[in-house]
């Protein structure tokens, strides 16, 4: 891996996503919308009905806009042979990962930044624990979707496919994250699969501060995100191909 080209690619990325408004408005605007949506669905409800689901969707929704938008990006990238041009020069697949991972981690963190701020300041969310430590939360999670998606990049060969990955990857993960039932009342063996599952502990970590000041159990929730993330990078640039065929 070379910083030089690593940055690079990462700029390369920046330029094209701020060239492409629509793509620009979706990742940094669709999380506030849902957010505001659902704030809305339960207006009528009992007010601390928002306060249960807000951290939860707000772990998920910046985690499923980030791995559609990466993975699709991603393939094209190969499907029309950019990526083959990219590594006939010096730069290795970690690079032109790496420098993925980067440019969208710099979207995450505007576009998570912007859901807790609406959600927080706007929407009436009700935080125990700080403010700034949702923030961070917010994007660890956004980043993980960007490192799920690049995996799945690789194992797709068409963008359709891309986006069919969508149930094995997240849907999963959101059904048992304990958004619906609480985690430790799974049955025993879907107990297990949570916890071998990242947006398990991404929820957690929300969760967590929305009911508690102590701060001791988000950041271990953290580590595991970032382990997560890492694992799936490292991952990604030994299967990812030079091009889809």
């Amino acid at each position: 891996m070379t910083p030089r080209i690593t940055l690079a690619v990462a700029v390369r990325v920046l330029t094209q996503i701020r060239r492409d408004h629509r793509t620009l408005g979706m990742l940094l605007l669709l999380p506030c919308l849902l957010m505001s949506l659902l704030w809305w669905m339960f207006e009528g409800l009992a007010p601390e009905t928002f306060d249960r689901f807000g951290p939860a969707l707000l772990a998920m929704f910046p985690f499923i806009v980030m791995f559609l938008v990466t993975s699709v990006t991603t393939l094209r990238e190969r499907s029309s042979g950019t990526l083959e041009r990219l590594l006939a020069m010096p730069m290795g697949k970690l690079d032109f990962l790496l420098g993925y991972a980067i440019a969208f981690g710099l979207v995450a963190a505007a576009q998570s930044v912007l859901a807790v701020a609406v959600s927080v300041g706007l929407l009436g969310l009700d935080v125990v624990g700080p403010v700034w430590l949702l923030g961070v939360v917010a994007v660890f999670d956004a980043v993980l979707g960007t490192a799920l998606g690049l995996l799945a990049s690789a194992f797709a060969r068409t963008e359709f496919q891309a986006v069919q990955f969508m149930p094995a990857f997240v849907l999963p993960q959101i059904l048992l994250c304990g958004l619906f039932v609480p985690r430790p009342a799974l049955p025993d063996t879907l107990s297990a699969i949570s916890d071998v599952l990242p947006l398990s502990y991404a929820v957690d970590a929300m969760q967590t501060l929305t009911q508690s000041s102590s701060t001791g159990e988000v950041w271990q929730d953290l580590a595991v995100v970032a382990g997560f993330a890492l694992a799936c990078l490292a991952l990604g640039a030994a299967t990812l191909p030079r091009r889809t065929d």
